[in-house]
C-alpha cells in the first residue's frame, strides 16, 4: 500500500522511473496539472488548496473529520528529472460525522506515458483509491460511481471491495426562457425555498425515496443535507398535511458548466410527473441555465417525462458502495480499568490451595 510522500515501488531501478508518489496536493503541483484530464478540475484544485491551510489549524485546535476535499496526486519523476501527473483523487466525507465518504473523481491523465517504465492505468487508479480510503480514518462506508462503459474504473472498484447499488441514467436538461406550464399548482401544494426550517421535510422525502441498504450506507441527517446542497434548493410541500412530496436540491457544479441538481418525487405523488414537476425545476434554475438530473435506471416514467420537457440523455452510471471495517484496539478507558484490575488482585485474599493426590486414584479410593 502508498504512503503520502514515499514512492510506490513498481519494480524499477532504485531512484528511476520505476519509482513513484502519492502525495496531498500541494501548490507546487498546479502547474504540472496540465493533462486535458485535469483542466475542467483547476477551479475545485485552487479551492481545495486555499482550505488547505485553515483546515489543518481548525483540526489542530478541534478533533473532527475535514471540511474540504481531499486531493491526492500519483507523482513521477522521469529520468530527465522532471515530474510527471500520472493521476488524481477527489474525495469528500458526505455527513458531519465523517462516517460516510464520496470519491468524486478519479481522473488519470490521458497524455501517453514517455517510457515502457510507467505503472499502468490500472496501477495508478487503484493506489489513488486504496490511499484514499486508508487515509479516512473515521469513514465506515464509501461512495463512488463510475460510467457504465468505464471497464477499467468498474474493474478498480470492484477491486477495491466496491458493489453495485443501482444503475443510474444521466439527463442534460437546458431550461428555456418559457415562464413554465400554464396551469396552477393546487390549492394545497405550495413551493418553498430550501432552509433550516424546512430541511427536516427534504430528510423524510428522502428516507422514503432512499433504498434501505443504501440509506444505512449514507447515513445522512438533517444538517447534512444542508451541507450538501449548500443551501440551494426548492421544495414542493403538501400544506396539509406539512410534507414534502418532491424537491430538488443542488449537489454540485458540473465539470465544464451546469450543476448536478436531484429530483426527488415521494413513490405516493408519481401524478407529479407532469405540469407541477416541470414548474418546480423551471423555478429552480434560471432561464439558460443547465441542469443535469439523476434518474435511476429503471424509472420508465421519469424517463418519459424528462424526454417531454426536452432533455437529452447523457449514459449511464453505476453507484457502488461498499462499508469499511477497522480493528480497534483497547480504549483509553478499558485499558485504565485493566490496570486497576491487576493491581487490586494483588490485594485479594489468598485461597489455600486444594490437596492434590500423590498415588493412583484406584488405591486411595481402596484405603477410604
Amino acid at each position: 500500500m502508498s504512503v503520502p510522500g514515499q514512492p510506490v515501488d513498481t519494480g524499477g531501478p532504485e531512484g528511476g522511473s520505476g519509482h513513484w508518489v502519492i502525495q496531498p496536493l500541494q501548490g507546487w503541483h498546479l502547474p504540472l496539472l496540465d493533462d486535458p484530464a485535469f483542466l475542467p478540475l483547476q477551479p475545485l484544485l485552487q479551492r481545495s488548496l486555499l482550505l488547505a491551510f485553515p483546515e489543518r489549524l481548525l483540526t489542530a485546535l478541534v478533533h473532527r473529520p475535514p471540511l474540504a476535499s481531499e486531493v491526492l496526486v500519483a507523482l513521477r519523476t522521469l529520468s530527465s528529472g522532471r515530474h510527471q501527473v500520472m493521476g488524481l483523487s477527489i474525495c469528500r466525507r458526505l455527513n458531519r460525522s465523517g462516517t460516510s465518504w464520496q470519491v468524486e473523481h478519479l481522473r488519470l491523465a490521458l497524455q501517453p506515458q514517455e517510457d515502457a517504465a510507467a505503472p499502468s492505468r490500472h496501477a495508478v487508479a487503484a493506489a489513488l483509491l486504496r490511499e484514499a480510503i486508508q487515509r479516512a480514518r473515521g469513514a465506515t462506508s464509501w461512495i463512488a460511481s463510475a460510467s457504465s462503459l468505464d471497464s477499467t474504473r468498474l474493474a478498480v472498484l470492484r477491486e477495491q471491495g466496491f458493489q453495485p447499488q443501482r444503475t443510474d441514467q444521466f439527463w442534460r436538461w437546458q431550461a428555456d426562457a418559457a415562464s413554465g406550464p400554464g396551469a396552477a399548482l393546487p390549492a394545497h401544494l405550495q413551493l418553498r425555498p430550501l432552509n433550516r426550517r424546512n430541511a427536516s421535510l427534504l430528510w423524510h422525502l428522502e428516507q422514503a425515496t432512499c433504498p434501505a441498504q443504501l440509506r444505512q450506507l449514507l447515513d445522512r441527517r438533517i444538517e447534512d443535507l444542508l451541507d450538501q446542497s449548500g443551501n440551494k434548493g426548492l421544495l414542493l410541500v403538501d400544506t396539509s398535511r406539512n410534507e414534502a412530496v418532491a424537491g430538488v436540491r443542488w449537489l454540485a457544479d458540473q465539470p465544464g458548466g451546469g450543476q448536478r441538481v436531484e429530483f426527488t418525487l415521494h413513490p405516493a405523488w408519481l401524478q407529479l410527473l407532469g405540469p407541477a414537476g416541470e414548474l418546480l425545476l423551471r423555478r429552480y434554475a434560471p432561464p439558460g441555465s443547465t441542469l443535469w438530473l439523476v434518474s435511476d435506471g429503471a424509472d420508465s416514467a421519469r424517463h418519459d417525462w424528462l424526454q417531454r420537457l426536452g432533455a437529452e440523455p447523457q449514459g449511464e452510471q453505476v453507484l457502488m458502495a461498499r462499508s469499511v471495517w477497522r480493528r480497534h484496539g483497547p480504549q483509553p478507558a478499558e485499558r485504565a480499568a485493566r490496570r486497576i484490575e491487576a493491581v487490586l488482585e494483588q490485594f485479594q485474599p489468598r485461597r489455600r490451595p486444594l490437596p492434590t493426590p500423590v498415588g493412583p486414584l484406584g488405591s486411595g479410593a481402596a484405603q477410604l
